[in-house]
């Protein structure tokens, strides 16, 4: 009895180093298990990465919402909700006498199919080749880096055609600029309606039956040809003065930027030689154009923007990241 006592204090009693040397065993297996994604910081890591994504994926649905906003004046101008002003005009004006062309040299179809076509594919290559040949890595929560980076440029670039094009029908709305060829789409003449020479006629009843090409004739400023021609084409120029770095042949950049401002150009100058716009309107177009095509590649857009090398810390280089030391980040 004595002897099974003695043995069961034994067992039961650690010397104080065994003791000492258990818990540091201990403690080193739960640092191990909490290294590897395990123990107590396995939970709130992974609940920080699903907050993580369901942050990102509320910018997302945010950007689809403000890409929504700024069409709202586009629609709104093509399915008829908002009338343009009824601006009149002075007796004996020349500049709205001009005839009345049925067809154009440009038609609309072939103006937003060419613009969002040539500047959509170009764009949506130029991306696909440098996630594929220079390892370009994005940091969106989406995996697939083709669908983060196509996400990320051809929505700055639709963006961009969204706000154009609502401040262009904004103008033709809220000014209603006769065109050119206003008298002979709404079937009158200055003889016809007994004007004094000089005298301004605020309103006039046309004998048009199709009172959508009478709207028509009232938007005159500025053009929506020339504006969405020069953004798409200039939008593009400037994609290639950033991504097309073949030093091979010196001229071949600049000859392809010049090519796609001659076609803006020559969009803008034939709604001239159609009696659709006057000259100060394509002008403005192309001002318009202009400037919107550079403000979304420069302030938002990422295509100038420098694009960060991977983190080589030691505390980044972990053996789930993706990165290499030949990856960018953008």
């Amino acid at each position: 009895m004595q002897k099974f006592n003695s043995t069961g204090t034994h067992g039961t009693t650690l010397p104080r180093d065994a003791e000492l040397q258990l818990r540091l065993a201990d403690a080193g297996g739960a640092g191990d298990g909490m290294e590897n994604g395990g123990g107590k910081h396995f939970l709130p890591q992974s609940e920080e990465e699903s907050s993580f994504c369901t942050k990102r994926k509320m910018l997302v649905g945010l950007d689809v919402i403000c890409l929504c906003v700024a069409s709202i004046p586009f629609f709104a101008c093509e399915l008829k909700a908002v009338t343009p002003y009824q601006r009149g005009f002075f007796c004996g004006d020349s500049s709205i006498t001009y005839p009345y062309k049925p067809r154009e040299a440009i038609p609309d179809v072939l103006l937003i199919a060419g613009g969002i076509a040539i500047t959509g594919l170009t764009i949506a290559l130029g991306e696909c080749y440098r996630v594929r040949y220079r390892g370009v890595h994005s940091r969106a929560f989406v995996r697939n880096c083709y669908v983060s980076c196509l996400y990320k440029e051809l929505g700055s670039f639709l963006f961009g055609c969204c706000v154009g094009q609502s401040l262009t029908n904004m103008a033709k709305l809220s000014v209603g600029r006769l065109r050119p060829n206003f008298l002979d789409v709404c079937k009158i003449t200055y003889a016809s309606i007994n004007c004094t020479l000089g005298s301004y006629v605020p309103k006039v009843s046309c004998q048009q039956p199709n009172e959508k090409m009478v709207e028509e004739a009232r938007k005159s400023f500025f053009s929506g040809h020339a504006s969405f021609a020069m953004y798409t084409m200039l939008y593009l120029a400037f994609y290639l003065q950033a991504r097309l770095s073949w030093r091979g042949a010196r001229l071949l950049r600049p000859l392809i930027q010049f090519l796609l401002v001659m076609i803006a150009i020559y969009t803008g100058l034939s709604r001239i030689s159609d009696y659709r716009h006057h000259p100060t309107d394509v002008l403005t177009g192309f001002i318009q154009g202009g400037l919107t095509a550079y403000w979304v590649a420069f302030y938002i857009s990422s295509m100038f923007k420098p694009c960060a090398g991977p983190d080589l810390s030691p505390a980044s280089l972990s053996l789930e990241s993706p990165l290499s030391s030949q990856q960018t980040v953008c």
